[in-house]
């Protein structure tokens, strides 16, 4: 979310299960069997062995909480979310070379690893976490249903790694995929919204819900994907990375990628949020968190070799298993992590869903609140970044 994350709707049809708590899976249950409501169904971190998990980050003892600056912070301890997925690359390179720690001092990091969207906003607004990296489909979901009370988007993260991958034998173009079977991770998801977007303005006929039309839309989860793919029960799949590279291993080919549908090859694909209780209440420990954001996207650009080991041994320590070189180094290499939040294409995502049927049309007004990056970005010289109107209700 990171990637694949939901825009569930009323009457989906069945999909594969999807692991998570025990509580997500009674909601997914409920959308499923008729709700009306906006709610979201969980999206999986890649490799995942366990449900969500808590850890805490060593930090130094001491009654006061100093940040980098040696200014007594308001919080002896900040909560933190995000999944084991390379789309969260920020947090888990931040938070192996301890550039959060360095910003924050004192404060103690407690971090959680989420494998769905839901549990992450679930957790924000039981106060469980107060910052997170999270994709965008649930950071609106979680904006809407608390009617702009929940949460703000403070900053952005990660852009692209989405690709449409074929069985190179069976779709030779992409004016081939009429009668085609074509995988994405769950109904309604951020990658299932781009899809039928781009068959829609291909001129392609689907239903968005059953996934049936001139391309079969096949909801599978990433997990399964592969093995979906072996067999031979799909003939192509628009996902997110390590998917799509996974998939070329087996022979798939690269047939489209994401970015090349987006003005400037940017799209938002992990935001971060903030609990706004947590926002008025310790404004200087989210902005040393933002300070280590920003140090952790430049520490990528720099030393993009050492950052991508560094991501993949938190997705080794939190997930089980590491990626292999051959699925590593090209889903690393098409995601770039970035300040901007790319808030223009928030909107543009929300809209998607909206004209495919699978999503109210929601109001993003207030969404974004860049105060506190652009006064990190001024102070290393940098531009500030904008957020498209959706700043203000």
């Amino acid at each position: 979310m990171a990637p694949n994350q939901a825009f569930p709707h009323a009457r989906a049809p069945h999909t594969p299960a999807r692991p998570a708590a025990g509580r997500i899976r009674r909601t997914a249950a409920a959308a499923l069997a008729g709700l009306t409501a906006v709610t979201l169904l969980s999206a999986c971190g890649y490799g995942s062995k366990s449900a969500d998990k808590a850890s805490d980050s060593a930090a130094p003892a001491g009654n006061s909480s100093s940040g980098a600056s040696g200014a007594k912070l308001s919080a002896d301890t900040v909560k933190i979310g995000y999944f084991a997925n390379l789309t969260h690359g920020t947090a888990l390179v931040g938070l192996q070379e301890g550039l959060f720690q360095k910003e924050l001092g004192s404060t103690q990091i407690k971090t959680q690893v989420f494998n769905a969207g839901p549990a992450e906003i679930e957790a924000l607004n039981a106060g469980s976490i107060d910052i997170g990296w999270i994709g965008p489909s649930p950071a609106i979901n979680g904006y809407t249903k608390s009617e702009g009370k929940s949460l703000k988007i403070i900053s952005g993260s990660a852009s692209g790694g989405v690709k449409l991958v074929v069985n190179p034998d069976k779709v030779a173009s992409l004016d081939d995929l009429k009668g085609k079977k074509i995988a994405t991770p769950q109904l309604g998801n951020t990658q299932d919204v781009a899809l039928l977007n781009y068959l829609a303005g291909k001129g392609y006929k689907v239903d968005a819900q059953s996934g049936a039309g001139d391309v079969s839309v096949v909801r599978s989860d990433n997990k399964v994907t592969p093995d979906a793919y072996k067999q031979g029960s799909i003939d192509g799949a628009w996902v997110p990375e390590p998917t799509a590279s996974k998939l070329v291993t087996l022979g798939a080919k690269v047939l489209l990628n994401e970015k090349d549908v987006w003005p400037d090859k940017k799209f938002v694909i992990t935001n971060l949020i903030v609990s706004q209780k947590f926002l008025r209440e310790h404004p200087d420990v989210v902005e040393a968190v933002l300070r280590g954001s920003v140090a952790a996207n430049a520490f990528i650009k720099a030393n993009p070799e050492k950052a991508k080991a560094d991501a993949n041994e938190a997705i080794k320590k939190e997930a089980g298993n590491a990626l292999e070189p051959a699925v590593l180094d090209p889903a690393w290499a098409d995601i770039d992590f970035l300040d901007d939040p790319l808030a223009g294409t928030l909107q543009a995502e929300a809209d998607h869903a909206v004209t495919a049927g699978l999503l109210k049309k929601p109001n993003l007004n207030g969404i974004y609140d860049l105060t506190l990056l652009n006064k990190v970005l001024a102070a290393k010289g940098q531009s500030p970044v904008a957020d498209a109107g959706l700043g203000s209700k």
